[in-house]
This record gives structure tokens, sequence and C-alpha cells, in this order.
């Protein structure tokens, strides 16, 4: 048994339903088999506070405070402060409070910090472990959004980008453990940070096979009464990355695959679906879910999955979940990022549209590849990618010894 943990979480670790929800989620779990755990956290939606009791069942303690001001507010005051916007929009007051009070009250030995724009609430007198979980390096991931932006928006993703890398250098320098999904980002980081006594591990996602297990979910029944074939692209759809796969699904994909397959259709399924997204309905057969209950059954009736991502982060929890609902997947190389699995036999890589297009015809034109890829894609997440193997060194990483003159007096 290690000592007492603070966890604290920019989102409410439930329902895991959502990338980063669903790593938050078994993060927390891993450290409540190995010790008291009291978690400060974010909710936003009536869903993230009615989910409460779900947390204080795991939880020695907890704090579940409301996300305190709209994006558009957090950019004003980001702005007069000079800080970050992703810092201030996760700025809370109550948090603060909370956290000093535990910190005051409980033997705590070790904070872990997940996602990171709430390493801000470590006090700068904290002298025990601390370990960061960044997941990805999101200062590039602006810097990224800047080059495809023009006017104001490019400016603040690119100051956005500036202001949080010199905030996740500060963090490397400071934490005994800076974890990254892939060894790919963790890399990424190390070569931005420069020369450094920093600890940078990757430690990978995992994926729940047995709540992802084709056999304990029947196909939704409005795919699988209607005519098809049936293409699935499933995520946040708030999220820019997710926003461009989408439209480049519905208008660059979609016209060629119904040249060859004219009955296709494509189902965007996830929450959020901005006036963008909602707007790709009735477009080249693209059908806008939004927000369901469960997306199991849509991937069920998935007669191909696809995540055609220019911009991606550590590894894709919608491919590994498509991957173990047996599904044939089609991705791009930044979609694949981190998964390793083999090209050809368990998804299918394209670099370009055209190549995508050609995969996916391949994929709907029946036969036994698809079912075999499903098949080959479904062993390999069994085999290398459930939760417990990908977070099996997380007891060695939160139990690091640190230097004399950095623990807690």
């Amino acid at each position: 048994m290690m000592g007492e943990t603070l966890f604290i979480a920019h989102r409410i670790p439930f329902p895991p339903d959502r990338g980063d929800k669903i790593r938050s989620h078994h993060l927390l779990k891993a450290l409540a088999a190995l010790g008291p755990v009291h978690v400060a956290t974010l909710g936003e939606t009536d869903g993230d506070f009615a989910a409460e009791p779900l947390l204080a069942k795991v939880a020695a303690s907890h704090c579940l405070a409301r996300r305190p001001a709209s994006l558009g507010r957090a950019g004003l005051r980001a702005l007069v402060s000079g800080k970050a916007v992703s810092m201030t929009a996760f700025d809370s007051p109550d948090l603060r409070a909370w956290i000093a009070r535990t910190l005051a009250t409980r033997p705590i030995e070790t904070i872990f910090v997940f996602s990171g724009q709430m390493w801000q609430y470590v006090p700068a007198s904290w002298r025990g472990r601390l370990v960061v979980d960044l997941c990805d390096v999101d200062s590039a991931k602006f810097e990224a959004y800047a080059t495809e932006r023009r006017g104001p928006r490019g400016w603040i993703d690119a100051r956005e980008g500036r202001l949080l890398a010199a905030e996740e250098a500060r963090l490397a320098e400071r934490a005994d453990a800076t974890l990254l999904i892939t060894e790919a980002e963790a890399a990424l980081f190390r070569s931005r940070i420069g020369a450094s006594r920093a600890n940078i591990v990757a430690v990978g996602n995992g994926i729940d096979t047995a709540l992802f297990d084709p056999q304990a979910v029947a196909p939704h029944p409005a795919l699988q009464d209607e005519c098809g074939p049936h293409i699935v692209f499933t995520g946040q759809m708030d999220y820019p990355p997710n926003i461009a796969a989408a439209q480049r699904t519905a208008t660059a994909l979609m016209p060629a695959i119904r040249e060859q397959h004219p009955a296709a259709q494509l189902h965007i399924v996830g929450r959020a679906p901005t006036a963008e997204v909602r707007a790709f309905d009735g477009v080249n057969g693209t059908r806008v879910w939004g927000e369901v209950p469960d997306v199991r059954p849509f991937l069920a009736a998935a007669d191909l999955v696809v995540a055609p991502l220019a911009i991606a982060r550590g590894v894709q929890n919608k491919v590994l979940e498509a991957m173990a609902m047996a599904r044939p997947v089609l991705l791009t190389p930044e979609a694949a990022t981190g998964i390793d699995a083999v090209d050809g036999r368990d998804y299918a890589i394209a670099e370009n549209d055209t190549g995508l297009i050609e995969h996916a015809c391949a994929l709907l034109a029946g036969g036994s590849t698809a079912l075999a890829m499903g098949a080959s894609a479904r062993r390999f997440v069994v085999d290398h990618k459930c939760w417990a193997a990908a977070l099996a060194p997380l007891e060695d990483i939160v139990g690091l010894g640190v230097p004399e003159s950095r623990n807690a007096a």
C-alpha cells in the first residue's frame, strides 16, 4: 500500500464515455487500488453531476466543483491576465480552497495531476511527490491549429501554443514524472523542452475488452434494418480534429465511395456536434446522430469504422474501441499513433484521400477481407491493449523515490 494521494482532474472521471475521461477513470481506479485517493475535479453537464455517487464510491473524499466560466469569458480573462485560455477556463476558487484544506488535513504523499491545465492547483510550497499526466503535448496541438487558421482565431491558437509550451517546460522541471500516452508524444515533448532533468514516461491507453465485446451487444436496429453498407465515425464532435475528420469523410470521401456503393451511409456519432457538423446531416448519405446512450450498437452494426484524422495526439480510444468490437478500421497514420498494430492485418492505413477511398471500397466489397481484419483487430486488442497491461508501470511511477530535499516536511 502506498500513502494517500490527491488526484486532480479537469473533468470528473465518470462516466468514462469520452477519451480523456476514459483514461482518467482507469488511472483513478488503479491509484485507488494502491491506497486512499482524494479527488478534486470539475463538472460541466448534468450528466457529470449525476455521476458524483460513482466518484464517491472510489474516492476517500472528493470535491466536484462546477467549471467556472464559459470558454468566451475565460478567453477574455486570459487576455487580461496574460495566461493561457485553457488554464483560465479550468480555474476554480472552490477547487483551490478544497485542495488547500485537504493538503492541510490529510497525510498526502503524492499529487497526481491529470491534464496540464490542472497543475496550476499544485501549491508552490508542495515538496512531496508530483506526477503529471499530460496525455499529449497540448502546446504542439495549438501550434498545429494556428498554421491552419487565419485571422483572430489563428492568433489566439498561436498565443495558446506559446503560453502552454512555457507552462509545460516549467511543469516537467518540477514533476517527479511527466506522463504521455505514446512514446512518440514523449519524444516530441523531450525535443521541445531541451536539456532537462525531467523524467518523461510513456504510459499507453487501454481498452475494456469485456465491455467492448461484439458478443455482448446487439447491432443498432436503425442500421441493421436499413440498406448499407454502413460507415461509422465516432468522437467528441466539438473537438476540431474530429470536426475536420467528419467533414473530410462526408464531403471528400463519401461521394467517391458511393460511386461504387450507392447505398453507403455515413453515421457520425458523438456528443456536442457543432452547427458545422450538424450541417452534414443528409449530405452524401450522412446522418448525424449526436450524443447517444451507448456507442457500441453503432460499432456492432458498422461495416467499416473510419478515423481519418489529420491531427491526432496520443492513442485514439475510438480506434481501440472499434478494433475491440471486431470491426475493420480505416485510419490515417496520425490516428494509428501508439497502437502498433499491423497495417493490412489488424487495420488499414492510408495517407491521403485517394488511398482512403480505395481501401474503403475494397473493405466494403464483402468477402473475407473485412471479416478477417475485424477478427484480427479483436485478437490484437485483447492480447496487447487491455487496461491492466497499459497501466502496469503505474505503481513504480507513483512509487519513485524522490530526493530528500523534496520530501514533504
